[in-house]
């Protein structure tokens, strides 16, 4: 839908029309105090509000004069503004919630008010949620993402967007040949100066219960190696930082990979889709990834290697975490291509100060997940702390990368990225399990893509464990067998009819329907199966 702007004319209806663009001021559109705006929809269309999504299907249209209408009419492309967003983002769930509130955080009444219990002053009145005080005064970190989408807008305006960083040549350039052979000004991406990103989309990160992390532990714990997995869970509201978010751990998918002492190597699955949809049946979504960097020591402790003194995360660690953030971006609508960071976090495993093993969170910043888009950011061979930018070539153009440290004498002066400290690409996350654990899943079932003894996923497995767990919501209650049941072939399950219930009713603790879909066809063919496996169990 196109949108008219235009200003009154002589006799009181909408005359001149009025041409925004991005670095439109009062003074350079001829606006002086008095002048009216009026906001018409060009060939007859009608404002489209937040309901479109719902009333799209039907036909219907609403016309509501809501607070809500006027950044709804920001999800449509306008002719002379290159800003839309796309109707059909679907965010998740918190970020539907967070955005509801207004996060604004009370205080108490101190000796220095001078009134009455229902009024309130300046020391007494209720503050923003990104106030620098208070985080500081908690020991809070990084404002949250809600907080800083909070101080976008107060500072700028109501509707304030976000866009994530473009390091691409823009197309459409007609003065000069296109690069290699020349590029302009109007056309090249600007230089990135590399900053500490001062808010993150994840708050914390939650595992619900130790025994996710032993279960996991237990490989390199057996042979030595190190392990790498996928982290299934949920996001939800983290009341210990305003408008937070965390990232709570049910369960990790641990896919086919190489390991060995001192390197994992993932390798691609074939089996991801139905992964993600049979976890997606749970009402769970990828929300991270997990490895382990640890090292035995002769009195049977771990090392404590990553440190201020060396390295965090390495660089070829950084590069994929920003590969995986790009890959499961987070969904806003205050984006024009309909996202904007990402909420999938990084857990390192690994030896702490006391020589004990404990996990590190992080994220990489926006910035750094713009260069590993762009395929800019390397790693460097024989210092893991550096990261290096490519230099342009006949293929590709790279911006200049530049960062800022102190010298010897205390100046800040400015470096190219070449090479690059990580440090400026990371944001940290405390990682922790609860007071009061649960468990979501039970354990019993060998873990996929395991080398070892005993870790073979069969109908033989399948049958033993059924055995030893004869009630078959605690039976089934296991995600790793409900990965085996959604990715085997020799009796395969279509995940929407045949599996797809059995998953709703785990989902949902319908206990009747777990019994309801033990009797249905395809689970009757899976226990013949198991029978013939198991030497004649029924």
């Amino acid at each position: 839908m196109k949108i008219l702007w235009s200003k009154k004319d002589i006799n009181g209806k909408p005359g001149q029309e009025v041409k925004f663009i991005r670095t439109s001021t009062i003074s350079s559109l001829s606006l002086k105090n008095g002048d009216v705006l009026y906001v018409t929809p060009k060939a007859g269309k009608r404002f489209v509000t937040e309901d479109a999504d719902e009333n799209v299907g039907n036909g219907n249209m609403s016309t509501s004069g809501s607070s809500t209408s006027l950044a709804s009419m920001t999800s449509i492309k306008s002719s002379n503004n290159n800003f839309s967003i796309p109707l059909s983002v679907e965010e998740d769930p918190v970020d539907v919630e967070l955005s509801k509130i207004d996060g604004m955080i009370p205080q108490e009444k101190t000796s220095r008010c001078n009134h009455t219990s229902n009024q309130a002053c300046i020391y007494c009145a209720p503050r923003e949620p990104y106030d620098p005080e208070y985080l500081r005064e908690n020991g809070i970190k990084f404002m949250s993402f809600h907080s800083y989408l909070r101080k976008l807008k107060r500072e700028k305006t109501k509707f304030a967007s976000i866009e994530d960083i473009n390091l691409k040549i823009k197309p459409g350039c007609t003065t000069h040949p296109p690069w290699p052979e020349s590029i302009c000004s109007a056309c090249q991406p600007n230089a990135l100066t590399l900053n500490r990103q001062t808010y993150r989309h994840v708050d914390h990160i939650e595992f619900e219960s130790p025994s996710i992390v032993d279960e996991f532990l237990a490989y390199w714990r057996t042979t030595g190696s190190q392990r790498a997995g996928h982290l299934y869970g949920r996001y939800e509201k983290f009341t210990q930082t305003p408008l937070g978010i965390k990232a709570v751990v049910v369960a990790i998918y641990e896919p086919p990979q190489e390991c060995s002492r001192d390197h994992v190597r993932i390798i691609p699955d074939e089996n991801e889709g139905r992964i993600d949809a049979v976890a997606k049946g749970l009402g769970l979504a990828r929300v991270g990834w997990i490895f382990t960097d640890l090292v035995s020591d002769t009195s049977g402790q771990v090392k404590h290697f990553r440190n201020i003194d060396s390295h965090f995360l390495s660089s070829q660690e950084c590069i994929t975490a920003g590969f995986f953030q790009n890959k499961f971006a987070n969904a806003t609508k205050l984006s024009s291509n309909g996202k904007h960071g990402s909420k999938f976090v990084t857990v390192c495993v690994t030896g702490s100060k006391d020589k004990q093993v404990h996990m590190e969170g992080y994220q990489v910043s926006n910035q750094c997940m713009a260069l590993v888009r762009e395929n800019v950011l390397v790693p460097t061979k024989d210092a893991p702390e550096f990261g290096y930018v490519r230099e342009s070539s006949s293929k590709q153009y790279v911006p200049d990368v530049f960062y800022k440290e102190k010298d010897k004498y205390g100046n800040e002066v400015t470096k190219m990225g070449r090479p690059l400290p990580v440090e400026y690409l990371l944001v940290d996350i405390p990682v922790a399990t609860p007071k009061s654990p649960v468990q979501t899943f039970s354990t019993g079932f060998p873990v996929e893509n395991r080398p070892m003894e005993g870790h073979l996923q069969d109908f033989a497995a399948l049958a033993s464990l059924k055995q030893k767990m004869p009630n078959l919501p605690e039976f089934f209650r296991d995600f790793h067998l409900l990965i085996y049941l959604g990715t085997q072939t020799i009796q395969p399950l279509s995940l929407e009819e045949e599996l797809g219930p059995l998953l709703a009713a785990l989902r949902d603790e319908k206990t009747e329907l777990v019994y309801d879909w033990a009797e249905s066809s395809h689970w009757r063919n899976i226990e013949l199966l198991m029978q013939n496996f198991n030497d004649g169990y029924q």
